[in-house]
């Protein structure tokens, strides 16, 4: 990576869950959940010369503690106004108050803004690298990862009608092979250009990029089963698949 680069990470939590209690601040696989993020940004500094702000932004007074003595990395914190505390606040809206206020307090630019999301433990380091690198060569408003879905639209997907199910986009194709690549946005990390971020639109509004990651290892925690399920998915790439587990060991 390029040393005059600068990057700001943010790392955002509300307080609360409704699906799963106190998601953010809880031990997954036996660490606090919010570290993961943190050691994947500290082993991806440690490899790459840039220059760094990483912040925290939550309403919990717990995970904000939690993180600036984690041992870890040094991190700013921004205690969340209430006006972006609610649960249907965009978290694009978050992360771009992280900036504006960064900008402010450290008195200088960032190149770019990457995001890690607290409920999603499981990434590679070189998903980071991959995610910049994509950012740098093709100057996007947004860079995302995704990874490829099990099921298309186009073929093996429906909705409900009136009458019965449909597929949900008109198609004559007799195998899924045959449709166009369809992905998930896995939620797992995103880079934002600092003007898109001050330019109020929506993640999609602007041109996106993706950088694809590990199909399996991101599940949407929404309900304590999910959370569980992503524990026993985790033991085994800890098992088995070191760039995984050097993230937890990292810890």
């Amino acid at each position: 990576m390029e040393a005059y680069m600068k990057i700001l990470f943010t790392i955002c939590g509300r307080a609360g869950s409704k699906g799963i209690k106190n998601k953010n601040i809880r031990d997954f696989v036996g660490k606090p959940l919010p570290y993961y993020s943190l050691s994947a940004i500290d082993l991806f500094l440690k490899r790459n010369n840039v220059e760094y702000d990483i912040v925290i932004n939550s309403d919990s007074e717990e995970l904000l503690s939690m993180m600036t003595h984690s041992g870890i990395r040094d991190v700013d914190t921004i205690n969340r106004k209430l006006s972006l505390a609610g649960d249907a606040v965009g978290k694009i809206d978050v992360i771009s108050n992280c900036l504006e206020i960064m900008e402010e307090r450290k008195q200088t630019k960032y190149d770019f803004v990457v995001d890690l999301d607290i409920t999603s433990p499981l990434r590679k380091v070189e998903d980071i690298e991959n995610l910049v690198r994509k950012h740098i060569e093709s100057r996007p408003d947004v860079t995302t990862s995704v990874t490829t879905s099990r099921r298309n639209p186009y073929f093996n997907q429906v909705m409900r009608t009136e009458k019965g199910v449909k597929k949900v986009i008109d198609s004559n194709y007799t195998a899924r092979q045959q449709a166009p690549e369809i992905f998930d946005m896995n939620a797992s990390l995103y880079a934002y250009s600092p003007e898109y971020l001050k330019s109020g639109k929506g993640v999609l509004d602007g041109y996106c990029e993706v950088i694809e990651m590990y199909d399996t290892g991101i599940l949407d925690l929404d309900h304590e089963n999910d959370f569980e399920l992503l524990e026993v998915i985790a033991d085994y790439l800890y098992r088995n698949n070191s760039e995984f587990a050097e993230i937890r060991d990292n810890i």
